[in-house]
């Protein structure tokens, strides 16, 4: 099946590989160049290089390979466990590290790691993520829930489907927020004059962020988030919607920053309960070295 992008005003002047994994969410920038070295993309029915910088009225077309089955190796990579036990287990997972592997990306995952940790691990979300109930994004950190079984995972996709799993975030955005807390209910959809992004649309899908001010900053707010939903680059686009886009998010946020290298955005607190005892279990992680320096840098400029 082909593909068939439009460039749009907005969008003159991003590199091909980066407006093409924006789009193709699943899929990393690496597998994405390697799309565009093969005969799997075209600018105005030309081959280019990933670092083509696009230009308005661009038509982009790109055909997604076929996935070849993937033999996922185990590595014995360190693993920031905070709890275990035979059915599931919650780690702490680094910023920089993808969650699972991909086709060009095979190695140093999260999933490579569990599987050289863990004797077994659920299959529900496919044998290439074994293991994986939801995920992060690469670039944020941060509590992560594990299924060693089926029936675990099913328990606890059903949370996350009811919205009974507790999931806080911090981060730290430009601008001063007036209300000190509130509740962000804003549909999110693909963004239709930049489909390289995510949104709030009016025909996205449901999407709830709840946000409490921490501190504020001269031109900067420290802000918890909880979300209700949980949809792509969620938290990213609500802020954005606010005007507050987060500090270093390069997608989302026009402006740029040297206080943090990636986005100022990490998962602090996940509470579920446990599918066979029944006990609520909350996990809290300490605060990243450079999410922390951030804030001192910010304190120090005010």
């Amino acid at each position: 099946m082909t593909f068939i992008h439009h460039i749009m005003e907005e969008e003159a002047g991003i590199r091909l590989d980066k407006l093409l994994t924006n789009i193709n969410t699943e899929y990393s920038r690496q597998q994405i160049q390697q799309w565009i070295k093969g005969d799997y993309v075209s600018v105005n029915n030309e081959k280019q290089k990933a670092n083509y910088k696009c230009k308005y009225g661009d038509i982009i077309k790109w055909d997604i390979p076929i996935a070849q089955t993937m033999e996922i190796k185990a590595e014995p990579i360190p693993l920031d466990i905070l709890y275990e036990d035979e059915y599931l287990l919650v780690v702490n997972k680094p910023k920089g590290m993808l969650v699972h592997p991909t086709q060009s990306v095979m190695t140093n995952t999260l999933v490579n790691g569990l599987l050289h940790h863990c004797e077994y691990l659920s299959n529900l979300s496919g044998d290439d993520r074994p293991g994986i109930v939801h995920r992060l994004d690469k670039d944020t950190s941060g509590a992560l829930l594990i299924a060693k079984d089926n029936e675990t995972h099913e328990d606890l996709k059903k949370q996350f489907q009811d919205q009974t799993v507790t999931r806080i975030y911090e981060a730290v955005c430009f601008g001063v927020l007036s209300h000190s807390k509130g509740i962000i209910k804003a549909p999110i959809g693909r963004n239709p004059k930049n489909r390289s992004q995510m949104a709030v649309v009016e025909n996205g899908r449901e999407a709830e962020t709840h946000f409490r001010v921490l501190k504020r900053f001269q031109q900067y707010t420290y802000v918890e988030c909880e979300l209700k939903t949980g949809r792509t680059h969620q938290i990213r686009v609500h802020l954005k919607y606010m005007n507050h886009p987060i500090v270093g998010d390069e997608v989302y946020c026009r402006k740029k920053s040297s206080l943090i290298k990636g986005q100022a955005l990490y998962a602090k607190e996940l509470g579920f309960i446990h599918p066979k005892t029944g006990v609520k279990k909350t996990f809290t992680v300490e605060q990243p070295e450079d999410f922390n320096n951030l804030l001192q840098r910010l304190e120090n400029m005010s």
